[in-house]
C-alpha cells in the first residue's frame, strides 16, 4: 500500500530579491562597464556604499558614485540603465514564481529606486501583490524596514513568509525580521562574517518549490 501523498504546506507568503535572486543582473552590470573584473568591482563598490549609508540615498547616484571611485567613465552607468529592460531572468525563476501563484502571495523586496525597481519587477511576468523598493522603504537592506513594510503591506506576520535571497547580505536583515531564508547563492558568494546562515542555500532556484511546499509540515 503507497502512502498518502503529503499536503502542500506552502507559506501565506513569499518575499524575493529582485536583482540577484531572481534576475540575472551581474551580466548586464559587466556589459556596461566592458568586462567581468570591472563590472564585480563596480558592483563590489556600489554594495558597500548602499549596505553603508543606511537611509536611502538616490540608487542611481550612487551607481555613478561607485562607477566614478573605481575608473569607469560616465558611459557607463548610462549604458547600465540602457540595458536595464534587457535584464535577464535565471533559469527557473518564472516558472518557480507560477507554481507558486496559486498558492502564496508573492513579492519584491530590492535595493533600488522605485521607477527602475518597478521596470525590473515587470521583467518576469507575474501579478506582484507588492513590490517594495528602498526609495520607498527609506533605507536599504539589510536594514529591517524594507523586510518589515512588505509585510505590512501583505498583512502577514515574519513567521507565516519566506525569503528567498540573491546576497548574503540579505541574512543581516531577514534575521532580524524573523524571516525563514532560502539563499540563491548563484555565483558562489561567501557568507559576510556575522551573517546568520540562510535556512537553506544553492546555487539554483529548483530546490526552493519543495522548500516552499514544506514550509508548514509538522
Amino acid at each position: 500500500m503507497s502512502s498518502p501523498a503529503a499536503i502542500p504546506a506552502y507559506p501565506q507568503a513569499v518575499l524575493f530579491d529582485l536583482l540577484t535572486a531572481l534576475l540575472d543582473s551581474w551580466t548586464v552590470w559587466n556589459r556596461a562597464a566592458g568586462s567581468e573584473a570591472a563590472g564585480r568591482a563596480w558592483r563590489a563598490e556600489y554594495l558597500r556604499r548602499t549596505y553603508g549609508c543606511g537611509a536611502y540615498q538616490p540608487y542611481e547616484r550612487l551607481v555613478q558614485e561607485a562607477a566614478s571611485a573605481v575608473g569607469l567613465p560616465a558611459s557607463a552607468p548610462d549604458a547600465l540603465e540602457a540595458g536595464w529592460d534587457e535584464l535577464p531572468a535565471w533559469d527557473g525563476a518564472r516558472e518557480l514564481l507560477q507554481a507558486l501563484r496559486p498558492h502564496c502571495r508573492l513579492a519584491v523586496v530590492t535595493n533600488c529606486s522605485a521607477r527602475l525597481g518597478r521596470r525590473a519587477a515587470n521583467l518576469l511576468g507575474v501579478d506582484w501583490d507588492v513590490v517594495v523598493t528602498s526609495e520607498e522603504a527609506g533605507f536599504y537592506k539589510p536594514d529591517p524596514r524594507p523586510y518589515e513594510l512588505a509585510l505590512a503591506q501583505l498583512q502577514v506576520l515574519p513567521s507565516q513568509a519566506a525569503f528567498i535571497a540573491g546576497s548574503g547580505y540579505d541574512m543581516f536583515g531577514t534575521s532580524k525580521v524573523g524571516l525563514r531564508t532560502y539563499w540563491h547563492n548563484r555565483v558562489g558568494l561567501v557568507l559576510p562574517e556575522g551573517a546568520a546562515r540562510p535556512e537553506l542555500e544553492s546555487p539554483r532556484l529548483e530546490a526552493a518549490l519543495p522548500w516552499l511546499e514544506r514550509f508548514n509540515a509538522a
